[in-house]
């Protein structure tokens, strides 16, 4: 396919996600069923061009005067992949599947000024979010929102179990692999721009040998943060898909015990195979429906990686920024609290409680924290809030980026701050 065919594809998925209020994943797999004459190069250019205009739809809409599917489409090929309306005229000579240029539209961005447009607009996020960013960014909240608009990078962790990062970079070297700046396992390959697809590693060798995990470098932060030790019995009370789960593992060198369990049975599925993969011994997964009353009180570390609006991951799931509303939000910190009061009990005294989210939303992070601290003193319980800042410099040291922290008790890794994704850690120690 040539550019104006690929053009032409990406506003038909946008519209059809408008029009049946869909994820952008199943609309982007049902335009392919539907036009299996594209190449798997033609499909990952359209899911650039998909995503890149999600992730600036609020900005791009100011530019071209029009929140038009069409309008948006043009403004990202013309703003984000760095074509002119020359180039766009020339490549779409003699293309039947290419779309109208809207040349009035592409001429007059020239002329606009984003003094003019509204903050909200120039940080590409929904209006309803501005004020949350800013109550937890300050007067930096509109850098912090714009840099979650960018393209991530592919983020992979070395599995230790069975590999070094020396091995898996090796292994990886034609993918322009490199180290992580702050995850001590980490391995990022950098984005692309414009068509450019990042290579799909899990067909690697190294990833069917169990070498490496695709990870965000966020996320591997927060579980080595965790600080999970050898012997140690640890509880993963929200473990998803397992990714923390095997991070954990590793860092306890197979020893001690990790229980990973998700009241969400389908979530927990791809666990089983990802641990085998991975050669962990020393993890129990347990479902929904599972009795675990012989669990409670016997855990050094509780780890909560809470159900949350997902705002910190936006750059990689655009389309979620724009689906999100109030009552989803009302609806996840409800979920949080649920979540804080019923895994609180598994944790022995002198233990600790961690509390994490992928989200830059302060009534999901601190409201959350210190309101569960006032519920257990009412109580009778009590909970010492611990420094994670003081974590932090132990153990990546003052020399790296940092984290967001008032305190140094709770802290926020976000795309512009730590250049990854958005996520909250905190950390509660059990006292009485």
């Amino acid at each position: 396919m040539r550019l104006g065919g690929r053009v032409q594809a990406a506003i038909e998925v946008l519209e059809d996600m408008e029009a049946r209020k869909r994820p952008v994943s199943e609309a982007l797999k049902d335009w392919g069923l539907g036009h299996r004459f594209a190449g798997s190069g033609d499909r990952s250019a359209i899911g650039n061009l998909v995503y890149d205009t999600l992730r600036k739809r609020s900005s791009t809409a100011y530019l071209m005067g029009s929140d038009k599917a069409s309008s948006l489409v043009f403004g990202t090929v013309q703003r984000q992949w760095n074509t002119s309306l020359e180039q766009l005229q020339e490549a779409f000579t003699d293309d039947k599947f290419a779309p109208q240029i809207p040349v009035a539209e592409l001429e007059a961005t020239s002329k606009k000024d984003f003094a003019f447009a509204e903050p909200y607009e120039q940080a590409d996020v929904p209006e309803w979010c501005a004020d949350f960013l800013e109550e937890n960014f300050d007067e930096d909240w509109t850098t912090e929102a714009e840099a979650m608009s960018d393209r991530p990078p592919l983020d992979i962790r070395v599995n230790t179990l069975k590999a070094d990062r020396e091995k898996v970079l090796k292994a990886l070297s034609k993918t322009g692999a490199k180290p992580t700046n702050i995850a001590i396992n980490g391995v990022r390959i950098a984005p692309g721009n414009g068509a450019r697809r990042l290579p799909n590693v899990q067909n690697e060798p190294a990833f069917q040998k169990g070498w490496f995990e695709i990870q965000d470098e966020g996320s591997q932060i927060v579980a080595d943060l965790c600080f999970a030790k050898p012997n140690e019995q640890v509880f993963d009370y929200c473990a998803g898909a397992g990714g923390k789960t095997l991070a954990l593992s590793a860092n306890m060198q197979n020893k001690g015990q990790v229980h990973a369990y998700d009241v969400n049975k389908s979530r927990l599925a791809p666990i089983f195979e990802r641990l085998k993969r991975a050669g962990t011994r020393n993890v129990q997964v347990h479902g929904a429906g599972d009795d675990l009353s012989p669990l409670v009180g016997k855990f050094d570390k509780v780890i909560i990686d809470a159900p949350c609006s997902g705002s910190g991951t936006w750059r990689r799931r655009p389309d979620a920024k724009w689906r999100l509303t109030p009552e989803t939000l009302a609806m996840r910190c409800q979920e949080q609290q649920t979540v804080l009061d019923d895994a609180q009990k598994y944790v022995k005294t002198g233990g600790v409680l961690i509390y994490i989210t992928c989200s830059v939303f302060p009534q999901e992070n601190e409201e959350q924290v210190y309101a569960f601290g006032d519920r257990q003193q009412a109580l009778g319980n009590k909970w010492d809030l611990l420094s994670a800042g003081e974590v932090w410099q132990d153990l990546y040291g003052l020399e790296k980026a940092k984290p967001w922290s008032t305190d140094l008790k709770c802290i926020t890794l976000t795309p512009a701050s730590t250049n990854t994704d958005g996520f909250f850690f905190s950390v509660l120690q059990k006292l009485a």
